[in-house]
């Protein structure tokens, strides 16, 4: 009985995600933070470790050190896996450095830089017979895996149509380009071939595919710049085709002069429907025709689904929000592991955590948006890969 042990690549002075991270790792008591290679400057990842009150001989200059020397320790003391929370330039060769060292992974999102990274990734991956966590926030909200729950379970009948919008205003001028957070993302060389598609629209994407379990086939795409200098997208509009004949719209906007971060679904069956946003997380509408319209909130009180109920922390009354959906997808981890040191079958409750398969899809769709924006064609297929 111990805590799994955690190393971190990124998230040093100044970073943001890498304390959303630390924070949800901590929530449940199950993992702790041993080590990590927290900048690309050797100086400031040795004075972040410390600010960690972490030991100086595991706070590592680089995360090739990290991996050489943590691997070299007794079994009982090193790391068991690495949460990689860097710009999206650095995710594949860490991840990759790390699972051919013998450590499972949990990385923010996107995976990788690119689609050819990932497709590699997920080999690397199979070969290692190793562990790979994709940190999609969203689906950690217990009333989103409700909400997946009930479509599985045919509550709305065949799904028709999907709605998803992700509009923020934080990029709306240039104002903050130059700012740590906005930098990398406007940057092609750090961000990839997108910046609004790639940071919040695969938000919206893989929650309308964790939702209804329907695949994206193709898609109809508008992507825009809106502020002079930058060359990546702040903005755009896609119109989507689902396997089994579901349509959609997602929209996903960072120039929303006043939004914040209002992620929202509505999916559409031929009995019902439902409507979940992130910005009053522990609501989700049952929409209907033949009688009134339900109000389902979230708490460990009430007929919910199991998954649902693993995944609520606090009574009726207590909200829950993203710093407790980020611990979910960090205990099903914990959880995932454990069972491997222990040789017992996971808590089935802990395989909804996104993987890398949803890796792939995440930038499948990046690409393949981004094509569909920049072609000729009206509708763009997005292949199986």
């Amino acid at each position: 009985m111990r805590k799994i042990r955690m190393g971190m690549v990124g998230g040093g002075q100044g970073a943001f995600i890498g304390a959303v991270h630390r924070i949800a790792a901590n929530i449940d008591g199950q993992i702790e933070l041993v080590c990590g290679a927290f900048s690309s400057s050797a100086e400031k990842s040795i004075a972040s470790g410390k600010e960690l009150f972490l030991p100086e001989e595991r706070c590592y200059g680089t995360y090739q050190e990290m991996m050489d020397k943590e691997a070299a320790l007794p079994e009982g003391e090193r790391m068991d896996f690495v949460a990689i929370v860097t710009p999206n330039h650095m995710h594949f060769p860490v991840a990759e450095a790390a699972l051919k060292a013998g450590f499972h992974v949990m990385s923010d999102k996107p995976a990788t830089f690119t689609l050819e990274e990932a497709i590699k990734l997920r080999e690397i991956v199979k070969d290692s017979g190793l562990l790979y966590g994709l940190t999609h926030t969203y689906t950690g909200y217990p009333l989103v895996r409700e909400a997946r729950e009930r479509v599985k379970a045919g509550v709305l009948g065949k799904i028709r149509k999907i709605v998803a919008e992700y509009p923020q205003g934080w990029l709306a001028d240039a104002s903050g380009d130059d700012g740590k957070q906005a930098a990398w993302r406007i940057d092609p060389k750090r961000a990839g071939v997108s910046c609004c598609m790639g940071d919040i629209g695969v938000h919206a994407a893989n929650l309308a595919e964790y939702i209804t379990g329907l695949k994206i086939t193709h898609m109809c795409a508008d992507l825009n710049t809106f502020v002079d200098g930058r060359t990546l997208d702040d903005d755009g509009a896609v119109l989507l085709r689902f396997n089994e004949g579901a349509k959609g719209v997602l929209m996903a906007s960072q120039i929303s002069v006043g939004e914040e971060n209002g992620i929202r679904i509505r999916i559409y069956g031929e009995k019902g429907g439902l409507e979940w946003q992130q910005e009053e997380p522990n609501t989700l509408w049952m929409k209907w025709n033949d009688r009134p319209g339900e109000r389902v909130r979230c708490s460990a009180f009430g007929e919910f689904s199991a998954l649902t109920q693993a995944n609520t922390r606090t009574p009726f009354g207590h909200p829950e929000g993203y710093l407790e959906a980020f611990a979910n997808l960090y205990r099903d981890f914990a959880e995932q592991i454990r069972a491997r040191l222990e040789n017992r079958d996971v808590d089935p409750n802990a395989l909804a955590l996104t993987g890398i398969e949803d890796a792939v899809r995440g930038m499948a769709f990046i690409e393949h948006v981004v094509k569909a924006s920049d072609g000729e064609e009206k509708w763009h297929e997005l292949p199986a890969y």
